[in-house]
Order: structure tokens, then sequence, then C-alpha cells
């Protein structure tokens, strides 16, 4: 083989090996993000006029009650949520469709889930929770009206008025699970008009 034969050869060699890095870099091996099993709405899922699934099955929107910025803590904070009144075990339904941030368990709020906006503006945080549904874990995707967990009294709850702790928070970039600006929940979820 002459010099010509060999540059050839080495340029070919290159460019296979070029190509291989490049499917190489192309392809995860990281699995794909857990999906939760497509849902039907669980029965009394009311969609407001916001586009929100009222969070508790069952409950009308003339039963909420606004108790977003009431003092909390002996006066020493105000409360960023609507709390709805429920049954323990009663289906907690996700507000809005999204992905599960966090799960996390909490000396205020018990058991709790976080599902993030699949824009990211949003945060829904769902507190108090008596028990998470089974598919529900951290990178779960979940539609609007899904059951996700159910009603209970844990973390600092009154054990004989079970509810359901619900919080938006509008996100920045960049912001994690545990932060944002609260946005009240009673205007987006007691409107007159809802359909199943």
């Amino acid at each position: 083989m002459n010099r010509f034969g060999r540059i050839i050869l080495g340029l070919l060699v290159l460019a296979a090996i070029a190509f291989g890095t490049m499917l190489r870099f192309g392809r995860s091996d990281a699995p794909p993000p857990p999906v939760a099993p497509a849902a039907p709405a669980a029965p009394g899922a009311l969609i407001m006029p916001s586009g929100l699934a009222l969070p508790v099955a069952g409950v009308q929107p003339a039963a909420l009650a606004d108790s977003f910025g009431d003092p909390r803590g002996d006066g020493t904070r105000g409360h960023g949520a609507l709390d709805i009144m429920a049954p323990s075990g009663t289906p907690v339904l996700a507000a809005a469709g999204g992905t599960v941030e966090k799960l996390f368990e909490s000396k205020d709020g018990g058991h709790t889930l976080y599902i993030r906006s699949p824009d990211g503006r949003f945060v829904y945080y769902y507190a108090h929770l008596d028990s998470y549904m089974p598919e529900m874990r951290e990178g779960a995707r979940v539609a609007r009206g899904q059951q996700i967990a159910t009603v209970g009294a844990t973390g600092d709850a009154n054990p004989a008025a079970p509810h359901l702790h619900f919080e938006i928070k509008r996100m920045a970039p960049g912001e994690t699970w545990y932060q944002g600006e609260g946005i009240n929940p009673y205007p987006l979820l007691a409107g007159n008009a809802a359909s199943r």
C-alpha cells in the first residue's frame, strides 16, 4: 500500500472512531423518568373555571373557606394555604398535571407531596396526607384529577379535624420545591361554575 492509500485508510479509521463516539454521546444509559399509570379522575372530581381540579373528592366549592393569610403559630406567621376539611381517607386529587418533585416528611406538614407544573412555573403542595397512592414517587407524572393521596391529619394537624393543606406557589427560574411565592388558592377553587 502506498502512502496515499495509508492516508485514506487512516482518515477512514478516524471517521469510524468519531462516528462511534457520536453515537455513544447521543445514547443515554439513564432510565426514562417513571410515569404513573393513566388513571381516570376520581368520582366527584370537579374542574373549576380556573382549570384546576378541586383537590379533595366530593367537596363542593361552596364548602371552602378562605384561610389564606390567617394567623398561625400564635400569630408568628401567616397561613399560606387553603385548608380543605374532609374525613380521613377521602381521595386527594392532583389539582393540575405535572411531575412529583418531592415526597417529604415534615414536622408541621406530616406526609407531604409537591407537584411541579410541566412548564416549571408552579408548584402544588399537599400536606397532612394520610397516605400516598402506590405509584407516587419522585419523578412520577400525574394528570389533573388523578388520585395522588388521601386526606389525613399527619404533622401538626388536629387529629379531630383531618384536612388537606393545599398551597400553590409561583416559581422563579431556578427555585426548588420548598421555595416560591404563595398564591391564594381560594379564588381559583371557589368559582361558581364547575364541570365534571
